[in-house]
């Protein structure tokens, strides 16, 4: 008897520690939720794929686009792209005016060009600021002239609350939009560009010989997501549009105003996982994995990457391209040992830890590991998200945007990889 009661007694306090444990966790969530909803520029908005308003909290009060922009921005190149006014050859070259943006950004020297493909890639992953400033010049002449552009196709859209004062998003206080707006954008990104819109899906590419992660953790937390797009400044706070899909049912929804992007994309996946509810959809547990992003759990920021050197001959040759690896010397000390006669570059330095003093291995002991090393197995330079379609590998290079000039060093700016979004 006194073992059968102590038997009850203990399955009673687990229960009872159960319900606790629950409840904590329901009042965290509510809290968590509570929070981000009475911040002063908290605005969100699902939308159906008729457009219809599933939910919505202040989805027409204006707020700061941030990196959202650059949602727009890729819009207008799309167009182009489409049009034929952009042919799929083109390069993006680099003025001193774009190359000049704060991070986030991807680094190109001023007076060089990228590959048209590259730039979308560095806008979607890195939210690059230079990128999207080159886009526009590229579009329109001048940012200020392709901003104009942007703000009056937006209209044209039904964007009517929006006005764009650049490409990038970079604060401006006449820049404005709403959520809204923004999942209108979302929408008839899908709709007019299925093709490009793989691209909003991109987990990570490879670009200078090292990875350019996605700063939209939400494509591998949460259970149906393929795209869209985040951003952040310290006036708009952490907003995101995403695109879900789940059982045939596709939804768009806009967060803007997060304190944090974890609080930001929690308060997400609640808004679609109560969208698809309403829309027949049954809920699905643990659709959302907060430590699984596309940073591998949060890993430690990369090193910035090595520029991509290039020496254009007297004679007037074409630069060759030489693609720069990861414990390749500085650029400057580049510059200046090819201009020496009769000086080496260097020693090469590792950039992710300090290795051990390297001892001389016998010949004999040599030739019989390197006949009997397995071959190493070449690695893709572009990953995709599962959901996206592959983007096919290939060697970066970037090339003067004008004539070939004689030699010069090259001042690479350094590259953001503190995780923040642009």
């Amino acid at each position: 008897m006194a073992a059968l009661a102590r038997g009850g007694l203990a399955r009673w306090a687990s229960g009872l520690m159960a319900v606790c444990t629950l409840a904590t966790g329901l009042v965290a969530a509510r809290a968590a939720q509570a929070g981000i909803e009475n911040r002063l520029n908290y605005s969100s908005i699902v939308l159906d794929a008729r457009g219809n308003a599933i939910t919505s909290a202040n989805p027409d009060e204006p707020r700061f686009p941030a990196s959202l922009t650059k949602m727009m921005t890729l819009y207008m190149l799309f167009e182009a792209m489409r049009d034929g006014r952009v042919p799929a050859g083109t390069r993006v070259p680099m003025s001193a005016e774009a190359a000049s943006r704060p991070p986030s950004k991807l680094g190109v020297p001023a007076g060089y060009s990228l590959e048209l493909e590259d730039a979308i890639l560095a806008v979607v992953t890195r939210s690059a600021n230079d990128v999207a400033t080159a886009i526009g010049e590229l579009l329109g002449g001048s940012e200020e002239r392709f901003a104009q552009m942007m703000t009056n196709r937006a209209r044209s859209m039904g964007m009517t609350r929006t006005t764009f004062r650049n490409a990038s998003g970079l604060p401006d206080p006449e820049q404005t939009t709403t959520a809204r707006d923004m999942a209108t954008l979302g929408r008839r990104l899908m709709a007019d560009f299925p093709t490009q819109y793989r691209y909003f899906a991109t987990t990570h590419f490879r670009w200078n010989n090292r990875p350019i992660h996605n700063h939209n953790h939400m494509l591998s937390s949460y259970d149906g997501v393929d795209g869209i797009k985040t951003g952040y400044t310290r006036l708009s706070g952490f907003n995101i549009v995403t695109s879900a899909q789940r059982d045939g049912v596709r939804l768009v929804g806009v967060v803007m105003g997060g304190g944090s992007w974890i609080e930001r994309d929690r308060h997400m996946a609640e808004l679609l996982d109560d969208g698809f509810t309403r829309s027949g959809v049954a809920r699905r547990p643990n659709s959302y994995d907060a430590l699984a992003t596309n940073r591998g759990n949060m890993r430690p920021a990369e090193p910035p990457a090595r520029p991509v050197a290039h020496a254009a001959a007297r004679t007037g040759r074409a630069p060759q391209r030489v693609v720069a690896q990861g414990s390749a010397q500085g650029s400057a000390q580049g510059s200046a040992a090819a201009t020496r006669a009769g000086r080496h570059a260097a020693p090469a330095r590792h950039t992710l830890a300090r290795s051990a003093p390297v001892r001389p291995v016998p010949a004999a002991r040599a030739v019989r590991e390197a006949s009997t090393r397995p071959a190493a197995r070449p690695r893709p330079a572009v990953a995709s998200s599962p959901r996206a379609q592959p983007v096919r590998p290939r060697t970066v290079e970037m090339r003067p945007a004008v004539p070939a000039q004689p030699a010069r060093p090259i001042r690479r700016t350094a590259v953001d990889t503190a995780g923040r979004e642009g």
